[in-house]
């Protein structure tokens, strides 16, 4: 795998990315609004637990939204011109790198407005944001490669929606367990175990799309 590759293709996801403003401005707007949407329905009263469930389910299917579709909206005419300049593994960690930066931005944000609307209950601020941010890579390290694999299916959303929840499942519920600890201030062994696990989830995602994307970039 050559770097240079690699970083040229981020920097041309930002490009296309920066010439699409309305597609960045859409996320943003759906963003925004899933979090005031939240803050009139509780009206602005709403218990620690609750408050740490809506912020994930909110980044989750932000994450849907930005990432699913990457691989989904390049015709087979560009994915043909890639397939001639780089190889599969540049293609797949350049996306999985810039869907995380991509991921964090828009985490930070929504924490921001989140806490904008409703508050904020935590006792761990520095560890809560770590948190988050692990969340967030992890999201776009399944999410890449489930748009990769419906990418390549005639049923893509179908698809998409049939893998992706299971996937991402066991990772949001750690997600939720360590951020709950971060509420409630616990001690650092109440949280390790888990944020370790979410590390490893990372590195087995990253991995294995190394792996097998090779096989579905040959389709």
């Amino acid at each position: 795998m050559q770097s240079n590759k690699v970083l040229a293709l981020i920097k041309n996801e930002f490009v296309l990315e920066w010439r699409q403003k309305f597609a960045l401005g859409g996320l943003l707007l759906y963003l925004v609004s899933m979090v005031f949407i939240t803050y009139l329905a509780f009206d602005g009263v709403i218990t620690v637990p609750a408050w740490n469930a809506l912020f994930w389910l909110i980044m989750l299917f932000t994450a849907m939204n930005a990432i699913l579709k990457g691989f989904v909206q390049e015709h087979g005419g560009l994915q043909l011109y890639y397939y001639t300049l780089v190889g599969a593994q540049e293609m797949i960690a350049a996306k999985i790198a810039y869907n995380a930066m991509l991921m964090v931005v828009l985490g930070f944000v929504a924490f921001l407005v989140f806490v904008v609307f409703m508050g904020n209950p935590l006792d761990m601020l520095f560890v809560y944001l770590a948190n988050m941010v692990l969340g967030v890579i992890g999201f776009a390290a399944v999410l890449t490669l489930i748009s990769a694999i419906a990418s390549r299916a005639k049923n893509n959303f179908t698809l998409m929606a049939i893998l992706g929840f299971p996937l991402i499942l066991p990772m949001l519920l750690l997600l939720i367990r360590v951020s709950l600890a971060c509420v409630h201030g616990a001690v650092p062994g109440d949280y390790l175990t888990d944020m370790v696990a979410i590390i490893l989830l990372i590195i087995v995602t990253i991995v294995l799309s190394v792996i097998l994307f090779p096989y579905i970039w040959k389709e």
